[in-house]
């Protein structure tokens, strides 16, 4: 378990944070116990909602919480006097060089891959960036809930636009119709609709750009350095495997589900590195 002191993005948990609990108390209270009172679809809407909630504050604790991969500090003290780079053949066959480096921050190996963060002041295999709205690196061991925590928020955002427009054009006929509470609830709608809009298209952009670097092996980081892609052959359902599980893609987006690393298939063990 980690958590980084950094202002930014601890004001950024508070947002996120404060944001889902407002629109769980819209949607519950404004918009679903108002306009579907005694309805059969006022306990499916409260419970499904809720359950999106639920998730969605799952996946980004994991993400807030774990290891993104951190690369391990040595006991001692390394001698880089002799510094030199031992080559790999990478396993690919495209060209990439799969070599290990120095750290001069860290003073310490690192693997293929890994890249130090300024803010967590560590170095991070596969590191794609640091994200303040988890407060933490993207990396190998928690890309998989980063990405779950976006899907859940474009999810809400829809479900709650759905909810709203349907409250508008299909308005309750027997609902207390009293003036002060028509206002709030209006007030508060249009609220929600304008944070839900702005959410929704913002998780959305940063969702696609994810898929985009997992899909095609590379990451943030190695974009930028124009590395391309580390390993073209590999099939596109591998490397989403790389990072949500082995296990059946149903219970890809369920954050409970246990992770296995990708370090276990592909990436070279932090301990077979002889210094």
């Amino acid at each position: 378990m980690v958590f980084i002191r950094d202002p930014c993005g601890i004001a950024c948990l508070v947002m996120t944070y404060g944001a889902v609990l407002y629109a769980d108390y819209v949607v519950i209270r404004w918009i679903i116990l108002t306009t579907m009172p005694g309805s059969i679809w006022t306990s499916f809407h409260v419970v499904l909602f809720n359950t999106v909630v639920f998730l969605l504050g799952m996946s980004h604790t994991k993400a807030v919480f774990s290891d993104p991969g951190t690369v391990p500090l040595p006991a001692n003290r390394l001698d880089f006097s002799d510094l030199h780079t031992t080559n790999k053949n990478n396993p690919a066959g495209n060209g990439h060089s799969s070599e290990w480096s120095v750290c001069t921050r860290c003073e310490t190996y690192r693997p293929p891959r890994a890249h130090h963060c300024r803010i967590c002041k560590r170095c991070i295999r596969r590191m794609d960036h640091h994200c303040p709205w988890i407060n933490n690196c993207v990396g190998e061991r928690n890309q998989k809930y980063f990405l779950q925590f976006l899907i859940y928020v474009a999810v809400l955002s829809l479900y709650s636009l759905g909810l709203i427009i349907a409250s508008w054009v299909s308005p309750c006929e027997e609902c207390n119709q009293n003036v002060i509470e028509s206002q709030l609830r209006m007030i508060h709608s249009v609220i929600l609709m304008l944070v839900s809009a702005l959410f929704g298209l913002f998780v959305t952009a940063i969702m696609v750009d994810q898929l985009h670097a997992i899909l095609y092996d590379e990451t943030a980081v190695e974009a930028i350095q124009q590395k391309g892609t580390y390993r073209p052959n590999r099939r596109k359902y591998q490397l989403l495997a790389d990072v949500f599980g082995r296990g059946h893609p149903a219970l890809w987006l369920l954050p409970c589900t246990s992770l296995n690393h990708a370090s276990r298939y592909h990436d070279t063990p932090l301990l077979s590195h002889d210094v």
